[in-house]
């Protein structure tokens, strides 16, 4: 069963936390950390407790579950609240400061988990779907068009050179 855990309003564009959040989706959770706990870039610090507190609202619902088997299954940024501040330009003006910040979500997940599958078609949904059969002899007529028309055009260029 998944875990989540959110980081909100983290003071720094969801740009810079991308880069981290890409680095590590999908990862088994023990790498995820190392890499985190290795990465030069100021965000790393307050991702790496995320992923932490991911972990242990894991543990939380699935008691004596092993944690060994973790991944980080999804990891998205978002972007935030924008502070607007001002900073003194040439001649008088200023120039627009936009202090960016965003929301992280980690959702954690045990590997040997079972798949959510597609419910079962309904008899009202069957009509909607199309047949093996007839999507199949759809493809097999579009190059015979396809080579009609390139008679058509070749008969046509001949005609035009038997006049002159």
């Amino acid at each position: 069963m998944e875990a989540v855990a959110k980081l909100r309003n983290y003071p720094t564009s969801p740009r810079k936390m991308r880069l981290l959040a890409d680095l590590i989706r999908g990862m088994k959770v023990e790498k995820a950390l190392a890499v985190l706990e290795h990465n030069p870039k100021h965000p790393a610090v307050p991702m790496r407790k995320l992923v932490l507190s991911a972990i242990s609202n894991w543990k939380q619902k699935n008691e004596g579950g092993d944690e060994g088997q973790l991944y980080v299954k999804t990891i998205f940024v978002d972007g935030a609240r924008t502070l607007k501040r001002m900073r003194p330009a040439p001649q008088g003006r200023g120039y627009r400061v936009r202090k960016r910040s965003n929301h992280v979500t980690v959702i954690v997940d045990d590997i040997k988990a079972p798949k959510t599958i597609a419910g079962p078609v309904l008899e009202d949904d069957a009509d909607d779907v199309e047949a093996p059969e007839a999507t199949a002899t759809k493809k097999k007529a579009a190059p015979k068009k396809a080579a009609a028309k390139k008679a058509g055009l070749k008969k046509a260029a001949a005609k035009k050179t038997s006049k002159k």
